[in-house]
């Protein structure tokens, strides 16, 4: 019983680690991007406006990929760390690194994501979502080296 105990308690440790750092890379997508992920998708769920469904769309795609991307790398940090510090600091790491990439994306591609985005380019959101994606896990990977 006291052993089931420890992994709950462990368990609820990692989760009250995880879940903020989670929340913290999201805001910092949110204010280092020029436009709000959250104010796009609603307005696109208030209109019968294509364009503004479009751009909610988008948008949804990309913050998707952005949360999916941040989670992949944050569950390799839980399953790598030795303790909690070392879980934050790859995780603080795995934030640093998401929104660099998406910042490299946005310098080496003929077009801007961040202007795309609002203007309702739902495949440049599917495209940012998926290399979010890719880039959680190969952080991921690199974790675990």
């Amino acid at each position: 019983m006291f052993s089931q105990f420890e992994s709950i308690l462990n368990f609820l440790m990692y989760l009250g680690i995880t879940l903020p750092i989670l929340a913290a890379g999201l805001f910092v997508f949110m204010i280092t991007t020029p436009y709000n992920e959250y104010r796009l998708i609603r307005e696109g769920a208030e209109t019968s406006d294509p364009q503004k469904i479009a751009a909610a769309k988008a948008a949804a795609h990309d913050l998707g990929g952005k949360i999916i991307g941040l989670s992949i790398v944050l569950a390799s940090a839980v399953y790598h760390s030795v303790n909690l510090l070392d879980l934050v600091i790859w995780g603080m790491i795995g934030i640093v690194f998401q929104v660099l990439v998406f910042y490299l994306f946005e310098l080496i591609t003929p077009f801007r994501v961040v202007s795309e985005i609002p203007k309702g380019n739902v495949s440049v959101g599917i495209f940012a979502s998926r290399l979010s994606i890719a880039t959680g896990l190969l952080m991921a990977a690199l974790i675990s080296y």
